[in-house]
């Protein structure tokens, strides 16, 4: 039985994207979802169900309280990260699509520059008395104590093994700001860069430079999920939910995972890629536009091969001959992605494919009928499909 066009995104919402909000988390949150809400045509009294990340602060009781929410009968957490984006529309897509809630609230919010910094070492993330402790052990005391060194040791692989350079990673970081610098929304509106910009910013970990890293943004984004049959008495074309998924990996660790015969590779979002292509009965070829996680730019190329744009190791030629921006074959990012509109662990750009969908982006496609969506990769994950209503 499946779920596929059975709900729909109705309403999104976000608060201002800033490197230091001044106002709690939970606030950021609660006026995200009243801009969704608002989006939506909805009141709070409407919402029955919430689901959001295991890392956000923000309870679901303690955002229903600020918003005047009398009950829930759905509420939910998604592990890992980034990697819970998408799929919290997967829960919310399920309890919508089984009765068990009407209107769902997916919200992720965070004061991830002026509070807690994820990109900094966490000590005591090797030391914690659970698996993931015992996990983080293993790479902390050697030097691997943040996502971007952790990714390094990704990227310098898949360098070696297809002889990739710093400038194809660079591709990337250019076509995001390009499409930020057009978003007003986006922090580094009005600001692209060029390619020897890229290769000029300075190391965080090699092969990585500062441009091939995500934002440390504060932030809040939230999106309603309701029937297919109710979206289409609200204000706002439906995007349908086509396909959701999540995913694991053999050896699966995070934020790289050492014990795999295929160090430069993430098998994970190809379990996640085969579902989606067979719910929402697509593929590839079908696919306008994408939003692809971009916290670390090595990730995106791995994710274009992964997700069947072009086999291993080709994603570089894909990027220069068929091309990631506005005018290529594939555009991504057409927000600007984590590395030019903000960091909030992906909600955005789930936002940005329901713009895509309504046909109300700033960097708005034509004959947009299918945008897939991507999550926090190098970690377990999940992806959707998003879809018009025709």
């Amino acid at each position: 039985m499946s779920i596929a066009g059975t709900t729909a995104i109705a309403g999104i919402g976000a608060t201002e994207f800033s490197k230091n909000s001044g106002r709690s988390e939970l606030r950021l949150a609660a006026e995200a979802t009243r801009a969704a809400l608002a989006d939506a045509g909805l009141r709070p009294s409407d919402v029955d169900g919430m689901v959001t990340f295991t890392m956000d602060e923000n309870t679901e009781v303690a955002l229903a309280r600020e918003l005047g929410v009398p009950r829930l009968s759905f509420f939910s957490r998604v592990h890992y990260g980034g990697g819970a984006a998408c799929a919290t529309v997967q829960q919310a897509a399920l309890a919508v699509s089984a009765g068990i809630a009407d209107v769902v609230v997916c919200y992720r919010a965070f004061n991830e520059r002026s509070g807690q910094r994820f990109g900094r070492v966490q000590a005591a993330a090797a030391a914690a008395p659970t698996s993931s402790g015992v996990d983080n052990s293993w790479s902390y005391p050697v030097g691997l104590g943040t996502p971007g060194a952790q990714v390094a040791m990704f990227a310098r692989r898949y360098l070696h093994e297809y002889g990739a350079t710093s400038e194809d990673f660079g591709r990337v970081a250019v076509t995001d700001r390009a499409h930020a610098a057009t978003n007003p929304d986006a922090w580094f509106y009005g600001r692209p860069i060029t390619l020897a910009e890229h290769q000029a910013s300075r190391w965080i970990t090699e092969p990585l430079h500062l441009l091939d890293c995500c934002q440390e943004s504060d932030g809040g984004v939230a999106l309603v999920v309701v029937s297919a049959e109710r979206a289409r008495d609200l204000p706002h074309p439906p995007a349908l939910v086509r396909a959701a998924a999540q995913g694991s990996g053999p050896d699966q660790f995070t934020m790289t995972s050492y014990y795999r015969d295929d160090l430069a590779a993430l098998p994970e979002l190809g379990v996640v890629a085969e579902q989606l292509w067979r719910q929402s009965g697509i593929g590839p070829a079908d696919v306008r536009t994408a939003v692809l996680y971009d916290h670390f730019t090595p990730f995106v190329l791995v994710q274009l091969e992964e997700l069947g744009f072009c086999p291993r190791g080709e994603a570089r030629h894909f990027i220069t001959e068929r091309g990631i921006g506005l005018d290529g074959e594939l555009p991504i990012n057409t927000h600007g992605g984590q590395l030019g509109e903000a960091y909030v662990h992906g909600m955005n750009g789930i936002a940005e494919a329901v713009r895509q969908v309504r046909g109300t982006s700033v960097n708005q496609l034509d004959a947009v009928e299918h945008v897939l969506v991507t999550a926090g990769t190098g970690v377990p994950t999940s992806g959707l499909v998003l879809g018009t209503d025709r």
